[in-house]
């Protein structure tokens, strides 16, 4: 019993002033990593948009070639099994033109601290 006391106490450990510099450098990498989590959520949120603009371009492209471009797309008729385009949670999509030779949609996810609006033209381009 008295040896497995020397041995204990014969051993050392860390410094408090040791434990307060790992304590620090963690803070400072969670100081940096923080914000730059925030940017990656955010320009995730505005990819979901764009994708969004593109697939119900998609759908309602096949809507047209279904009805001779002549009948106005809108968000209803995209979505469904016929046109296949679902939208995603957070997503605002807006088509005030849905004919094929106006088209103009817009789409804003509601958690983008930017509040950024793409908008796609007749052509499935976005700005």
């Amino acid at each position: 019993m008295l040896s497995s006391f020397r041995r204990v106490r014969g051993e050392k450990g860390f410094t408090l002033i040791e434990l307060l510099i790992v304590i620090a450098i963690i803070g400072i990498l969670a100081a940096i990593a923080i914000p730059q989590f925030s940017a990656y959520k955010n320009r995730a949120y505005q990819s979901d948009a764009k994708g969004n603009l593109h697939n119900i371009y998609l759908a309602c492209k096949a809507y047209w070639a279904d009805n001779v471009g002549s009948n106005a797309c809108s968000t209803t008729i995209a979505t469904g099994t016929t046109y296949g385009w679902v939208g995603s949670t957070g997503v605002t999509v807006l088509i005030p033109d849905g004919t094929e030779a106006a088209f103009d949609a817009t789409a804003q996810h509601t958690s983008d601290a930017s509040d950024t609006i793409y908008t796609m033209d007749q052509n499935g381009n976005i700005t």
